[in-house]
């Protein structure tokens, strides 16, 4: 379960929507929230590199190296 509070331009944009489609405003908010969590957790992991790059936790590779390390050089 789960609530949240929208700004009330976007309820009513999300209640014209389900009106006009014959769809409830949960299928919109779930189909939202499901087609952007992979972009979320994408950023939040990239978030969490830059940070272990930076502290020195984790070590970069170039990209001319790692070309030739899988034979992708040519």
């Amino acid at each position: 379960m789960l609530a949240i509070r929208l700004p009330a331009d976007v309820e009513q944009r999300l209640e014209a929507l389900a009106r006009a489609t014959g769809r409830t405003k949960t299928f919109y908010a779930r189909e939202a929230i499901l087609e952007h969590l992979d972009d979320l957790e994408d950023l939040y992991l990239a978030e969490q590199r830059l940070i272990d790059i930076r502290a020195g936790k984790t070590q970069t590779v170039p990209l001319d190296e790692l070309m030739k390390r899988y034979g992708l050089d040519d």
